[in-house]
C-alpha cells in the first residue's frame, strides 16, 4: 500500500498486483477487484506483459466465481491473443465452456492447456477426458485416462468415472 501510494508508482502494474494479491488473502474480493478493473483495458506492453497477465487473469478468477462468464471470456482472450501458450487462461476458458454445456469447445480448450502443461496435470487431463466423454468422443477420452493413469495410478475416480463409461459406450 505504502509504494502504491507514491505518485511514481500510482499506476503501476506490479504495485496494483500485489494489492490485490494481498486483498484476496484477506478474503476481500470487491477491493481486489476494484484494484484489478483499473488494468481491465490496460494496453498491453513488453514491460508490463507478465504482470498484466498474472492481473488479467487473477480478475478472470474473479468473474468466474461470482458467475460473470462474458466479462471472464473478454478478459482470458486477451491474455491469449498475447501469449498463446498460457495453460491457465485454456484451463480457465475449458471451466467456463463447460459450464454453458459446450463440451466440444470445452474440450478443445482444456486440450490446450492439457499440451501446455505437458500432459502431466491430472485435473486437466481429468477434464479433458469428461469432456471428451461428453462429445461423444469416447477412445480420445480412453487415451486421455490412460496417460493420466500411467503417470498417476492412484488417480481418484478417473478409471470408474470416465474410462468404464466410455469402454462401456463403445461397446453400445
Amino acid at each position: 500500500m505504502n509504494i502504491a501510494s507514491q505518485e511514481s508508482y500510482k499506476d503501476h502494474v506490479g504495485a496494483i498486483l500485489g494489492m490485490a494479491t494481498a486483498y484476496m488473502i484477506l478474503k476481500q474480493t470487491p477491493r481486489a477487484r476494484n484494484q484489478l478493473k483499473r488494468l481491465a483495458k490496460a494496453v498491453w506492453n513488453f514491460e508490463d506483459a507478465e504482470y498484466l497477465e498474472r492481473c488479467w487473469l487473477l480478475l478472470a478468477d474473479i468473474y468466474v466465481q461470482t458467475g460473470k462468464y462474458d466479462m471472464a471470456t473478454e478478459l482470458l482472450k486477451r491474455v491469449l491473443q498475447h501469449n498463446r501458450s498460457c495453460m491457465k487462461a485454456y484451463e480457465y476458458m475449458g471451466f467456463i465452456m463447460e459450464k454453458e454445456q459446450s463440451y466440444r469447445d470445452a474440450a478443445y480448450n482444456y486440450e490446450q492447456a492439457w499440451k501446455f502443461s505437458g500432459s502431466t496435470n491430472p485435473m486437466i487431463g481429468y477434464k479433458l477426458a469428461f469432456n471428451y466423454m461428453k462429445a461423444r468422443r469416447f477412445v480420445d477420452a480412453i487415451d486421455v485416462c490412460h496417460i493420466v493413469l500411467a503417470k498417476h495410478p492412484e488417480y481418484p475416480r478417473i478409471r470408474k468415472d470416465i474410462l468404464d463409461k466410455s469402454r462401456a459406450s463403445i461397446r453400445i
